[in-house]
C-alpha cells in the first residue's frame, strides 16, 4: 500500500467493464494524488497527521457519469483514522461524505466487477484479514508492459472478449513475495480468501488471486507494469481483474488515446484537496 510512486501524480485514464462478448463501455476520469511531501513546503505535521496521502477523481465521459468525483484523504493507520472520502454528486448538486465506503463495497461505475478495496490492486485498511508471509516463489508476472501502453495503440486493438489482447502483453519470470490474506473469524468479506504475488523490486502486487466463501477461484487481477524512467517510477499502465465465474472483466488505466495523460512534475495545494474544491467542480 506505501509503496513508492513519487510524490504526486495527476492522469487521465479509462475504465472499461468488458462483457462476454467483447463489448465495453469506456468510462474515462481524471485523477489526482499527492503525498504531502509534493506539497510546496513538505509534509506539515500540524495538517497531515496520519494522511499518506489525498486523492481526487473526477468522471469526465460518459454524460450519463459525467461530473461524479470523489475525494479522499489516505491514512497511514487506518485502524487509528479511517480513510475520510467525500462524494460529489451531480444530480443533487452536492459533496456527501462517505464514512462507510470501503472494504467490499460495490465500486463506482464498474458494473459490479470490483470492490472498493479492488482498485489499484488492494487498498483500504487490512484489519479484516489474517496475514501469512508464505515466501519467495519464481512466476510468470506482467512486466515491462511498454507495449500496451503504446500510443500507437486504440482501444479496441487492446480489449477482447475474454481478456487483453495478449499480442500487446508482456509477461517476465520473476522473483515474488507470496502472501495470503484469511479473513479473520467474526469478520466477513465477499472475499473469504485473496493470494498476494509481490514482485521483490517495486514492491507492487503483479497478481491476485481472490477466492469465494467456498474458497473456490473467483476472480484474478494483474498489474501491467512499466519504469517511468525520466522519474523512477514503478507503476502499471493498466490493471485487470478477470471473473472467471461470468467470463466478464474489468481494465482500468489504459489512457492509449488521451492527451498527455500521465504527469508528474504537477503543482498543488492542501486546499485543491478539500471538500470545498469537490465541490466547486460542479459550478
Amino acid at each position: 500500500i506505501t509503496r513508492y510512486r513519487g510524490t504526486q501524480v495527476a492522469r487521465t485514464k479509462v475504465v472499461m467493464p468488458v462483457q462476454v462478448n467483447g463489448q465495453y463501455a469506456a468510462i474515462k476520469s481524471k485523477e489526482t494524488y499527492f503525498m504531502p511531501e509534493g506539497f510546496t513546503g513538505g509534509r506539515d505535521s500540524s495538517k497531515d497527521d496520519n494522511i499518506f496521502f489525498y486523492y481526487l477523481n473526477e468522471i469526465v465521459a460518459p454524460a450519463r457519469f459525467s461530473g461524479w468525483a470523489i475525494l479522499m484523504h489516505g491514512s497511514y493507520n487506518q485502524h487509528l483514522q479511517p480513510n475520510r472520502i467525500w462524494v460529489y454528486n451531480p444530480s443533487l448538486r452536492r459533496v456527501q461524505r462517505s464514512p462507510n465506503l470501503g472494504y467490499d463495497d460495490a465500486g463506482i461505475a464498474v458494473d459490479g466487477l470490483r470492490t472498493v478495496d479492488n482498485y489499484d490492486m488492494y487498498n483500504g485498511s487490512p484489519d479484516r484479514y489474517d496475514w501469512e508471509l508464505r515466501g519467495k516463489r519464481e512466476l510468470y508476472i506482467p512486466y515491462n508492459a511498454y507495449n500496451l501502453a503504446s500510443p500507437s495503440l486504440r482501444y479496441r486493438d487492446i480489449v477482447k472478449a475474454g481478456h487483453l489482447n495478449q499480442t500487446h502483453t508482456r509477461y517476465e519470470k520473476h522473483r515474488v513475495w507470496e502472501i495470503r490474506a484469511t479473513v479473520k473469524a467474526g469478520e466477513k468479506h465477499q472475499y473469504a480468501q485473496r493470494h498476494f504475488f509481490i514482485d521483490e523490486d517495486s514492491w507492487q502486487a503483479a497478481v491476485i488471486d481472490h477466492y469465494d466463501s467456498n474458497l473456490q477461484l473467483w476472480r484474478v487481477a494483474e498489474a501491467h507494469a512499466i519504469q517511468y524512467y525520466n522519474v523512477d517510477v514503478n507503476w502499471f499502465t493498466a490493471e485487470t481483474l478477470y471473473d472467471l465465474k461470468n467470463g466478464r472483466y474489468l481494465v482500468n488505466g489504459l489512457n492509449n488515446e488521451e492527451k498527455n495523460p500521465l504527469k508528474f512534475a504537477i503543482q498543488a495545494s492542501r486546499k485543491d484537496f478539500s471538500p470545498a474544491a469537490l465541490s466547486r467542480l460542479g459550478q
